[in-house]
C-alpha cells in the first residue's frame, strides 16, 4: 500500500495572482475605495485627515455602528431586516444610565465598584430579551420583520424617553466610561503585546488552515502565496497599532493625571494612547462572529436558511427558533453598542442612536451583504462601517452641511447596492 502522507501536497497553479492568493476581489475593491476616500479627504483638509489623532477618533467613532453591523449581517443573510437597532440602543442605554445615576447609588452607595457591572449586565439582558421577543414575533407569529422592527423603532425610542423622563442622565460611572475611547486605552506597551498575540493567532489560523486542507488532499496555495499573505497580515497589524500608539496624550491632560495621583510629571514625558478598549471589544466581537459564521452549526444554518428557506426547513432546520436566536443576538449587540456609545458621550441623551438604523444597514450592504439573503461577511460589514464613518468625518472636516452629508450617504448606499448587483451577475455569468 502507498503511504498517502508521503504524497506531495497539490498546489494551485492556475489563475492570476489574486486567485492564487485567494483574495476576495470585492473586499479589495472596498479597501481600495476606502484608501482613495482617505487620500482625497487628506488632500482637501491639508493633511489633517490622515493623522494619528484623526485615525484614533475614526476608530472609536466607528465601533458602535460596526458592532451592530456584525449582527445585521446575520439578520439580512437570513432574509430579514431590523429597523429598531438605534431605538433599542437608546432603550438599553437608558436602562444602564438609570441604574448608574438613579437606582444603584441609593442601594449600594455612591461610587460602589459593582454599579457599572450590574448596569452592563442588566443592559445586555434587556437588549437580548427585547431582540428575542421581536424574533419570536417574526418567527412564530410570522409577522414580517419589516413591520415588527418598524414598530420597535417607534416603541423603544419612546420607551427610552419615558425611562429618563426626557432628561439627559449623567455623569456615568467612572469605570464604565473606560469603554468609550480616550478614557480607556491599553497604553502603548499592552497595545504592542496585543499586536504580538494577534499576529501569532492570525498566522496560526492561516497555516493551520493550509495544513487542514493538505491533510484532506485539497489543493493549497503555493508557499510564496502563503508567505505573502502572512507578510500582509503582519504589516497590517503592526501598522494599525503603530498608528494608534503615535497619538499622544496632550501635555495638559497628562499633567492633570499625574496631579490626581499626587505625583510630578517628568519633564519631556510623552505617552501614547494605544489601542482603545472599545476597539478591542470590536475586534473580539468580529473574531467571535466570524468563527460563529464559519465554524458553528448555528452559522451554517443561518446561511443555509438565507440561501433557500424552504430547503432548509425540509432538511430539518428549525427556522423559527433560528430567527429568535438571530434577533436575540442582534439585541445583545445593540446593548453592547449602547455601552460604548454612552460611555463615549459620558452620559445618556435622548438623541443617542438616532439614524443608527441607516448607518448599520448601510454598513452591512456596502460591505457586501446581499439583501436577497444567503451571503454576507463580518469583515465586509466592518469595512463598510469604516467607509461610512470616514465619509461623514471627512465631509464634516471639509465643512459640508449635515443635510448634504446624508444626501451623499444615501447616494453611496444606492450605488453600493447597484455595484453589488452588477458584480454578482458578472460572477454568475463566468
Amino acid at each position: 500500500m502507498t503511504d498517502s502522507s508521503a504524497q506531495p501536497v497539490p498546489e494551485k497553479d492556475e489563475g492570476n495572482l489574486l486567485q492564487k492568493l485567494e483574495l476576495d476581489t470585492r473586499l479589495l475593491g472596498m479597501i481600495g475605495a476606502l484608501i482613495i476616500l482617505c487620500i482625497g479627504f487628506n488632500f482637501f483638509t491639508d493633511g489633517r485627515f490622515l493623522t494619528p489623532r484623526n485615525f484614533f477618533n475614526l476608530t472609536i467613532q466607528t465601533v458602535s455602528v460596526a458592532i451592530m453591523a456584525c449582527g445585521m449581517v446575520f439578520v439580512i443573510v437570513n432574509r430579514h431586516i431590523d429597523l429598531s437597532v438605534g431605538a433599542l440602543l437608546a432603550t438599553t442605554s437608558a436602562v444602564m444610565a438609570m441604574l448608574q445615576v438613579e437606582i444603584l447609588p441609593g442601594i449600594l452607595g455612591l461610587g460602589h465598584p459593582m454599579i457599572w457591572v450590574i448596569a452592563v449586565i442588566a443592559g445586555l439582558l434587556v437588549g437580548t430579551l427585547i431582540g428575542a421577543f421581536q424574533g419570536w414575533m417574526v418567527g412564530y407569529l410570522t409577522i414580517p420583520a419589516f413591520i415588527v422592527t418598524l414598530g420597535g423603532f417607534l416603541v423603544w425610542r419612546n420607551v427610552a424617553w419615558y425611562l429618563t423622563s426626557g432628561q439627559t442622565k449623567g455623569p456615568l460611572d467612572q469605570t464604565f466610561l473606560m469603554f468609550g475611547g480616550t478614557n480607556g486605552t491599553l497604553g502603548t506597551t499592552w497595545s504592542w503585546i496585543f499586536a504580538a498575540l494577534a499576529i501569532v493567532g492570525a498566522l496560526y489560523a492561516l497555516w493551520n488552515g493550509r495544513r487542514a486542507k493538505a491533510s484532506h488532499g485539497f489543493p493549497v496555495k503555493p508557499i510564496w502565496a502563503e508567505v505573502t499573505l502572512s507578510a500582509i497580515i503582519v504589516a497590517a497589524i503592526v501598522g494599525f497599532i503603530a498608528t494608534l500608539n503615535a497619538y499622544t496624550i496632550p501635555i495638559r491632560r497628562l499633567e492633570r493625571m499625574f496631579q490626581e495621583r499626587g505625583e510630578t510629571m517628568p519633564e519631556g514625558l510623552v505617552v501614547g494612547y494605544g489601542l482603545p478598549i472599545s476597539v478591542l471589544i470590536l475586534i473580539l466581537v468580529a473574531v467571535a462572529m466570524a468563527i460563529v459564521a464559519k465554524r458553528t452549526r448555528f452559522g451554517r444554518y443561518i446561511y443555509a436558511t438565507g440561501g433557500n428557506p424552504d430547503a432548509a426547513e425540509l432538511s430539518g432546520i428549525n427556522t423559527r427558533w433560528l430567527t429568535v436566536k438571530i434577533f436575540a443576538l442582534m439585541g445583545f449587540l445593540c446593548a453592547l453598542s449602547a455601552v460604548i456609545a454612552s460611555a463615549r458621550l459620558s452620559n445618556h441623551g435622548n438623541d443617542i442612536g438616532t439614524l443608527d438604523e441607516l448607518r448599520v444597514i448601510a454598513a452591512a450592504v456596502i460591505g457586501g451583504t446581499a439583501l436577497a439573503g444567503g451571503f454576507g461577511t463580518i469583515y465586509g460589514a466592518i469595512i463598510g462601517a469604516l467607509i461610512m464613518q470616514s465619509l461623514q468625518s471627512g465631509m464634516a472636516m471639509v465643512g459640508v452641511d449635515a443635510p448634504f452629508q446624508n444626501i451623499v450617504v444615501g447616494t453611496v448606499l444606492v450605488l453600493a447596492v447597484y455595484i453589488d448587483i452588477v458584480y454578482r451577475k458578472s460572477v454568475g455569468a463566468k
